[in-house]
């Protein structure tokens, strides 16, 4: 299937991580131009530096792209401090809880604020956050609470750009991992690839989909879970 993402403008934020880096591949497989915004980047053609935690360098970043090529078509922000930084032993604590959730929450509000003004005027954008299943599932204040923000954030972007021609959705991986297993164990979210987060990604940034607004988990949502 042709995505008709040949010569769209992509920004990967967290393009240099686990999953970013596939979603990078995947996009440019598709023909899209990408750029990679980390904190570690660059500035050139394909990268931006860009710390997500800081609106100016957010705006310089955003600004930046736009006057290299002119729009961002599509924007992909898998960008977080990963959940193995997390101290489990601090799960409530409140510092560690608003710390998740600037690093990961904010941090793609921050960067959608920026770019989402330039998509509406455009008449088209396609806006995916990477989050993660643990929005479902309570006993770590820290996880849950940082995951079910960006998504609470994700559903008010898409209202607010509804009729626009601008989606805006998430995905929902459970653990990710090189080799997912097909067995869903009970309380928890199936495995997925990068690659097949990717895949999702993909899709969700092509003028075929028009899917907005959606929290959508990758390989198996919870297992044993009806309302969440």
């Amino acid at each position: 299937m042709d995505l008709q993402l040949q010569d769209r403008v992509a920004l990967v934020v967290g393009g240099k991580g686990y999953v970013g880096a596939a979603v990078v591949d995947r996009l440019r497989q598709e023909g899209a131009t990408v750029v990679v915004a980390s904190r570690t980047a660059t500035d050139s053609a394909d990268s931006v530096a860009m710390d997500t935690a800081d609106q100016a360098s957010v705006d310089t970043a955003v600004a930046r792209v736009l006057e290299q090529h002119g729009h961002v078509d599509v924007l992909v922000v898998t960008a977080a401090p990963a959940a193995d930084t997390l101290d489990p032993d601090r799960r409530s604590d409140p510092e560690q809880v608003a710390a998740a959730i600037d690093g990961k929450a904010l941090g793609f509000l921050r960067v959608a604020n920026a770019v989402l003004p330039a998509q509406r005027r455009a008449g088209f954008g396609r806006v995916v956050v990477v989050s993660g299943q643990n929005a479902y599932l309570s006993g770590n204040i820290t996880t849950s609470l940082r995951n079910a923000a960006t998504n609470v954030i994700a559903k008010n972007l898409a209202d607010e750009t509804a009729g626009t021609g601008v989606t805006v959705n998430v995905v929902n991986p459970g653990t990710v991992t090189d080799e997912p297993s097909a067995a869903v164990r009970a309380g928890a979210g199936g495995e997925s690839s990068p690659q097949q987060i990717a895949d999702l990604v993909a899709f969700l940034s092509s003028p075929l989909s028009v899917v907005s607004g959606e929290s959508i988990s990758i390989a198996h949502r919870v297992l044993g879970s009806v309302v969440v």
